[in-house]
């Protein structure tokens, strides 16, 4: 395994620029009618059959219809530029249960699904119930409508499917981590090389279960040609309230600031507006993900709401030894009340991230 860093640009399908992907559409996989046909006749099966979602598998489910669909966002997220986005279901049509068994069917072909809460949840949402704003410590990100800051999620994959937009705002925005190292390379070679040392996270505010209050890994890995970011600068001077860490120094804190005003410049995210039934899959090692604010409908039931799925997708990716976010491997038993049943599934804890 190479681990040796040459301070040179990465290049390849990884290292894009959102200005030049946002008048195309070749990050837009169309469904053809019986690769949508196919989805919806095994969503509707699932609902019926109405699983444990901790139990069933993707031989349970198989697409046939769908393998060329399947294969190429493996390909995507595995080796192009991270991400994809499926457009094509017509789930207003028929209702968010099927829907939510469409997304977590292809999410088997993909990977495992992971839990994504206390409770246990391996489908979790992204839906204002709170008028907090991120200046508040206890806002969730997920349950307020702020513009959110780019970071990487605690998963391989992270998986977004829209059952309803927003009035106004609310696009899902991407970025390049190449893209963003290259600038940061180009700009400040003398604060490169700081990107592949280690730094302390915290792991507390994170997980309140975890063991220690942080965790240690670089923010790039760069293994035998592979590139990989892990970003999440808010993680990074949050650690910092720990005794137990050193001082960030200067040059440190100099370019977590850079990284962050990167990655927000123009030119450099590609902001995607979702519509219902749209997919979008997405690699945490290649791309980072925000979203800009939004205002919701006046109705309950015209909310902003998305669903999530968190998934391993062990493809031998190589990567430096500790990178990302430590998995704790004995956690808890999951509090009582968790949702594993798609018709439970699909409906969100009002009360969460109140």
């Amino acid at each position: 395994m190479s681990t040796t860093i040459d301070l040179t640009p990465i290049s390849g399908p990884s290292a894009w620029r959102g200005e030049d992907l946002a008048g195309s559409t070749e990050w837009i996989y169309q469904l053809s009618d019986a690769e949508r046909d196919e989805l919806e006749a095994v969503g509707r099966r699932f609902v019926a059959d109405d699983p444990d979602m901790r139990a069933v598998t993707a031989d349970d489910y198989p697409l046939d219809a769908c393998t060329g669909l399947i294969e190429e966002c493996a390909r995507q997220m595995d080796s192009g530029r991270g991400f994809i986005l499926v457009r094509g279901l017509r789930t207003p049509e028929y209702g968010d249960a099927v829907a939510g068994a469409i997304f977590f069917v292809m999410g088997l072909h993909l990977g495992s699904p992971m839990p994504q809460n206390q409770y246990g949840d391996v489908l979790d949402h992204v839906i204002a119930t709170s008028d907090k704003t991120m200046d508040d410590p206890t806002a969730l990100p997920s349950r307020v409508r702020d513009r959110l800051p780019f970071h990487s999620d605690s998963s391989d994959v992270v998986a977004l499917m829209c059952l309803r937009g927003a009035r106004e705002g609310g696009a899902s925005s991407l970025v390049s981590g190449t893209t963003i190292y290259n600038e940061i390379l180009r700009r400040r070679p003398d604060l490169a090389p700081l990107l592949f040392e280690p730094w302390h996270w915290d792991w507390r505010r994170q997980d309140p279960d975890a063991p220690a209050n942080t965790y240690q890994s670089p923010i790039c890995s760069y293994v035998d040609g592979v590139f990989s970011t892990y970003a999440g600068a808010q993680m990074i001077f949050t650690a910092q309230e720990y005794p137990e860490v050193p001082r960030l120094t200067e040059a440190q804190i100099e370019v977590l600031h850079l990284f962050d005003e990167i990655a927000q410049e123009p030119g450099l995210p590609l902001d995607m507006d979702f519509q219902p039934g749209d997919v979008q899959w997405l690699l945490n090692y290649a791309a980072l993900h925000s979203r800009t604010a939004y205002v919701d409908y006046p109705e309950p039931e015209r909310r902003r709401h998305l669903l999530r799925l968190w998934l391993r997708r062990d493809v031998g990716r190589p990567l430096v030894p500790g990178f990302g976010k430590s998995v704790i491997e004995n956690p808890r038993e999951p509090l009582p009340g968790g949702r594993f049943k798609i018709a439970d599934a699909v409906v969100p804890n009002e009360s969460w991230g109140l």
